[in-house]
């Protein structure tokens, strides 16, 4: 079962997504990486910025109305001019009212459209790398940054950093009207922006990283409750309820913890800009106040200055509240773009690809010699040559670790070797395009994937555009339509994830009707039969040998069955090809093969 120990382990072997020595380096200008996602509405975002300058120029003159509000409607008890000065409020507050609707709205609406772009193409990029990526990073934590991570940046997008934006600009458009009002109580104002700008560098720093930190632990919390409830039998079998609660327990606290000392950070960091800007403004006050008693300044300049400074306080304060978010975005951004910068290991030939559907049926290992990325050292196929003519079947057969899953794997290209070739007729599969190689193969494993789906997207998975009656054929042919019936809904019926609501043997025959609704030209089979009974096994096997027929067929054997009809035995022992030949040659010859069929091959142990 999981741990916080293996997964750190795992990660470490591997191009780490957790990787702080990077997030150290980085800093702001990463969302600047993102931009490209942003760049298709820059119109939509031109006119958010048009609607927040002129907004933000309307809240300033607000304070226009203030001073004539006070010198005029107050000081001189004029009730024209008091009520002069409420209509220039409200009409100010209306067109205010009206930008910030068009800023809020196309803002926000970029960042749901900006979100869902990158968290498309985050999945467009994962869905393709190659299998030994997922060997090392776990699945839970990659649907963290596809699912949280998108989230958090639309929030930021969409809300947070145009209320940095409009802060700033208020900020500063509001410093402008201080300066225009009095110089020297200005001073008093403008001597605590750099004191404030101290703690938003040490402080953000700080709580960057331990964003960085609580999207990395809760990702581990989401990764660990999503194994444990995949294993949920493999659990409840062995009462191992207490001990994954406890464990799970002990996960939620660690980033229980990370997450405190973040807010605790950001806490810190808005209690320290409000006390020092609100100490100003009451310096200021104090200041300015006498300055009224002693007639120096009008009362009206005065409220127009308070108004420009709580503007100033207030937009520092939200600007100081936004850098914690800014720097959460800023840690998924790196997540995210650790994903997008991730290359396939398996590259694209070089050359024109040549047409795969011209190519001879014939399957060819050349002097191939391959270790998996995480056992470098322990070659799991070693200078193995091995020839499956077109048309022909062939079946491997050996001890478990021998070599014969690795062969589909490098058939299929999931892995290239470092030594060899590997041929589909004359040609290495290197120089093809990967998609039509794959698409000349059906492989039907031992242990088949079903998708939480209904039965039709299952089978039809193996070619999209087949037709109802095409699928319920293929079914039939695989023995499989007698059961589909019965079910709640037919061919309609949902599976469950990964086909839960099926026996073993009903999801190993939908996988062999998804082959056989393919129609392949070159068939890869896992003991395809291994989850039947003896009845169902019967028919099924007369259905691979319908299927077999003239077709280019590689069988993983463990019973005689269903190897008797195979053109060629190659017997394989720790990723070396032992013996090829017949099954009767195979009895007089490999000491190996007669092993293997005495114990393995045995009726009585099938």
């Amino acid at each position: 079962m999981p741990s916080a120990q293996k997964h750190d382990e795992n990660v470490s072997s591997h191009l780490p997504l957790k990787n702080v020595s990077l997030t150290e380096r980085r800093s702001l200008h990463v969302l600047g990486k993102l931009m490209c996602f942003v760049r298709p509405y820059r119109w939509q975002m031109v006119a958010a910025l048009f609607a927040l300058v002129l907004t933000a120029c309307l809240t300033l003159s607000v304070g226009q109305g203030i001073r004539i509000l006070i010198d005029q409607g107050f000081t001189q008890q004029s009730g024209e001019a008091l009520n002069r000065a409420i209509g220039f409020i409200l009409f100010i507050t209306v067109l205010i009212s009206i930008g910030t609707f068009f800023r809020f709205y196309l803002v926000s609406s970029v960042g749901e459209r900006v979100s869902a772009d990158i968290r498309l193409a985050v999945f467009n990029h994962v869905i393709t790398l190659h299998p030994s990526y997922f060997e090392t990073n776990g699945s839970g934590d990659i649907m963290a940054r596809i699912t949280t991570d998108t989230t958090l940046l639309q929030s930021i997008i969409g809300s947070s950093l145009s209320m940095a934006m409009r802060s700033a600009l208020m900020c500063c458009g509001a410093i402008v009207m201080l300066f225009a009002t009095n110089i020297k109580l200005s001073v008093i104002v403008l001597v605590s922006v750099p004191i404030i700008l101290l703690p938003l560098l040490i402080y953000g720093r700080r709580v960057r990283k331990l964003s960085r930190q609580s999207q990395d632990s809760v990702a581990d919390v989401g990764s660990y409750a999503g194994e444990a409830i995949e294993q949920i039998k493999t659990v409840q079998s062995y009462t191992r309820q207490a001990l994954e609660i406890d464990a799970f327990a002990v996960e939620v606290e660690k980033a229980f913890d990370i997450g405190c000392k973040r807010v605790r950070q950001r806490a810190s960091l808005i209690a320290g800009v409000i006390l020092i800007v609100f100490s100003a403004i009451a310096g200021m006050l104090w200041v300015g106040g006498n300055d009224v008693i002693n007639g120096t300044l009008s009362g009206g300049d005065l409220g127009a200055f308070v108004f420009y400074a709580i503007v100033v306080a207030s937009s520092l304060a939200t600007i100081s509240e936004v850098m914690g978010e800014l720097q959460r975005a800023v840690g998924a951004s790196e997540r995210l773009l650790e994903i997008l910068e991730v290359e396939n290991d398996i590259a694209a030939p070089q050359i024109s690809p040549i047409e795969v559907n011209a190519l001879s049926g014939e399957l060819r290992f050349d002097n191939v010699t391959f270790c998996y990325p995480s056992r470098p050292e322990h070659p799991a196929i070693d200078r193995l040559t091995l020839t499956v003519p077109k048309g022909k079947v062939v079946a491997l057969v050996g001890h478990s670790g021998a070599g014969k899953t690795t062969l589909f794997e490098l058939l299929q290209r999931f892995y290239d070797p470092q030594q060899g070739r590997v041929l589909l007729g004359e040609v290495d599969i290197r120089d093809l395009e990967i998609n039509e190689l794959r698409g000349r193969m059906a492989l039907v494993p031992q242990q088949p994937t079903l998708f939480s789906r209904d039965v039709f997207y299952n089978i039809r998975y193996g070619k999209p555009d087949a037709t109802e009656e095409e699928v319920i054929a293929a079914a039939k042919k695989a023995h499989a339509h007698d059961f589909i019936v019965k079910l709640p809904q037919g061919y309609r019926s949902f599976l469950g994830e990964k086909g839960t609501r099926l026996s073993g043997g009903q999801r190993q025959r939908i996988a062999i009707a998804r082959a056989i609704l393919k129609d392949p030209d070159i068939l890869l089979l896992d003991e395809a039969t291994s989850a039947l009974d003896s009845e169902s096994e019967y028919y099924v096997q007369q259905a691979l040998d319908a299927l077999m027929h003239n077709r280019t067929t590689v069988i993983i054997a463990h019973r005689l069955s269903t190897i008797q009809h195979a053109a060629q035995i190659a017997v394989l022992d720790h990723g070396h090809l032992i013996d090829i030949g017949e099954h009767q040659q195979l009895l007089q010859r490999c000491e190996l093969y007669q092993r293997l069929v005495t114990l393995q091959f045995s009726p009585s142990r099938d």
